[in-house]
């Protein structure tokens, strides 16, 4: 597709870069640059232009025929979740499903030693509302932690408490159980800071000693993916998150020819059994005869 005529800030945001909004920060901010030029707001650009933000290189892909696709990934512990590492380690990329003239983009990220769903899309506008707190999407995660927790120490985390990047809390928290000073707890949150989780449980002197996500929005863990496996969203499922974050529904799915292509392996390995089956009974008629 050529985007010849479209707003830099649109272009950007469809590139995974950040939201509309924010772009047009960036833009006011000279933190932009179109072809070597400070770039400014209303500036419109082609598929050709070279375009920088903070002097790195944005690559621009975008198609006429680009379906809004979604993937969630089940993260073991011990994968990074960055495009790639220096030190040449494990990253949630590695396993994913290429998509030509494209790439996932990450809904947010979890830390090395958190595992569970993590959501990939290649609509860079979907990805970054998904993100942003304005739009309060919930994260649940069953944590296990370590330490003294008391009907205080639960009261202080729905309250909320300081951190050092701004005040922070649970919007709901479910015992689970556990033994001694070891306890599992169900907790939820409308944002997706770095670290979060983890950091709330140690304000109050609790460390986590293990950390899974379950939930993001309605959509949950599926418990049949492996780790480290991944299954693509259908478009009831997609078009839901585009609702959640105020965006437009789509109206094709990459997955809408697939069940018909199951269902007629099915109908021909059927049909394979019946003859099979005819057959073998043929063959036992004649041999009573």
């Amino acid at each position: 597709m050529n985007i010849q005529g479209e707003k830099l800030q649109k272009v950007l945001a469809r590139a995974g870069v950040g939201s509309r909004r924010e772009m047009e920060k960036y833009i006011d901010a000279n933190r932009v640059s179109v072809n070597g030029k400070v770039a400014k707001l209303g500036d419109r650009v082609e598929e050709t232009d070279l375009i920088r933000v903070d002097g790195h290189t944005v690559k621009i892909e975008e198609k006429a025929d680009r379906i809004c696709r979604v993937i969630m990934y089940n993260k073991p512990e011990g994968e990074l979740s960055t495009r790639k590492d220096p030190e040449g380690r494990r990253t949630v990329f590695d396993r994913l499903p290429r998509i030509d003239g494209d790439r996932w983009i990450a809904v947010g990220r979890l830390d090395v030693n958190t595992s569970g769903l993590m959501l990939f899309t290649n609509d860079g506008e979907l990805a970054n509302r998904l993100m942003h707190p304005s739009y309060e999407v919930e994260r649940e995660y069953s944590s296990r932690v370590f330490g003294e927790v008391t009907n205080e120490t639960l009261k202080n985390l729905m309250r909320g408490v300081e951190l050092e990047d701004g005040p922070a809390k649970f919007t709901n928290i479910k015992p689970l159980g556990g033994e001694g000073i070891n306890r599992w707890f169900n907790v939820t949150l409308n944002e997706g800071r770095n670290r979060e989780v983890r950091r709330l449980w140690q304000s109050q002197d609790v460390e986590v000693s293990r950390l899974i996500r379950i939930r993001y929005g309605k959509l949950e863990l599926d418990k049949r993916v492996p780790q480290g496996g991944w299954v693509e969203y259908d478009l009831e499922t997609v078009n839901y998150l585009r609702k959640t974050v105020k965006l437009g529904r789509e109206t094709q799915t990459k997955l809408s020819v697939m069940p018909e292509k199951r269902k007629d392996k099915r109908a021909k390995i059927n049909q394979i059994r019946k003859a099979v089956k005819k057959h073998n009974q043929r063959v036992k008629s004649t041999k009573r005869k």
